[in-house]
């Protein structure tokens, strides 16, 4: 079983199951409503936790490292659109199905997946905390823009909406859990220890939190 989890992460397994289920078993109407109060809690709690694990260094030199925040946005605003783009232009995609690939080359990834995937990763959480969060707020600009520049059409978003359910889902938690770091720090830390990190957090002296 070790053998099998070094090669293929739970995680990933997981994430696949539930995106074959949500396709037989679509959630409608009311449950609609209650996956996505889950699903947004399941959001708050993990940048809580994250915010709990990180230390303030790591978190400022995530933010300096400019090469990488560029890299980033230039992959998700630059590359993808493009290998969006080549995508659609394949023969045997339908007009829809073409469409809806080019649109989603055009979106920022999804936080909560940009980190959980960096943490199984062992890569710096910090860095993608802040490169994810930059991305995501970018495309509340950038993605209209492309969606009118490529697809031809005005795109709408409501963009008071998303900056309030980005503030609200990922920063103030993240927030809340790192100023709560002094508290539940070390216990985030034991109980989690056989969880990929990503950024080597350990259970800190007092002075260096």
């Amino acid at each position: 079983m070790a053998r099998l989890t070094r090669f293929f992460d739970p995680f990933i397994g997981f994430l696949v199951g539930t995106v074959v289920l949500a396709s037989l078993l679509p959630a409608r109407g009311a449950w609609a409503d209650r996956v996505d109060v889950l699903a947004d809690i399941g959001i708050v709690l993990l940048f809580f936790i994250h915010g709990a694990k990180l230390s303030r260094r790591n978190l400022i030199d995530g933010g300096r490292n400019l090469r990488l925040q560029l890299a980033v946005l230039a992959c998700t605003f630059l590359v993808f659109p493009v290998l969006g783009l080549a995508l659609s232009s394949l023969p045997m995609l339908s007009a829809s199905l073409a469409t809806g690939f080019l649109f989603l080359a055009l979106l920022p990834s999804t936080v909560q997946s940009s980190i959980a995937l960096t943490a199984i990763a062992r890569g710096n959480v910090a860095a993608a905390v802040c490169s994810a969060t930059f991305s995501n707020f970018a495309g509340i600009f950038i993605t209209p823009l492309l969606v009118g520049l490529l697809l031809g059409g005005a795109g709408e978003l409501s963009i008071m909406a998303s900056v309030q359910k980005i503030v609200l889902n990922l920063l103030l938690p993240f927030l809340a859990g790192h100023l709560l770091r002094p508290l539940v720090g070390d216990f985030i830390a034991r109980h989690m220890a056989g969880a990929p990190s990503g950024a080597g957090e350990a259970p800190l002296p007092a002075a260096q939190r």
